[in-house]
């Protein structure tokens, strides 16, 4: 069995000091994120899209537990411990984009 590996937890990071680091998440209509952990609290800012959904992995240890999906709201802003290890889905049919601020220790 091969070792799995884990990608970023955003498409790009926009900015990154020795508090925080911002990242941009962009997924097409279908479009799946790497599997990512998340090692940090973080802060997620709904910007656009239609419909996003979270894929927990095995070893997930996040606040939520079970697959999400959910209607995009842009201007949410969701608080979100660390310990999460998943994959990002776009279930919607148009482009979405997400801003993640990293808070670190």
């Amino acid at each position: 069995m091969s070792e799995r590996v884990l990608g970023p937890i955003g498409t790009e990071v926009v900015f990154e000091n020795d508090h925080v680091r911002i990242w941009h998440l962009r997924l097409g209509p279908g479009e799946r994120s790497a599997v990512h952990r998340h090692d940090n609290d973080y802060v997620l800012v709904q910007v656009s899209g239609g419909k996003i959904a979270s894929e927990p992995e095995p070893d997930h240890a996040g606040e939520y537990q079970d697959y999400i999906e959910a209607d995009v709201n842009p201007g949410d802003v969701v608080y979100i411990k660390r310990g999460g290890v998943e994959t990002a889905v776009n279930k919607g049919d148009r482009d979405y984009l997400e801003v993640i601020v990293e808070l670190k220790d």
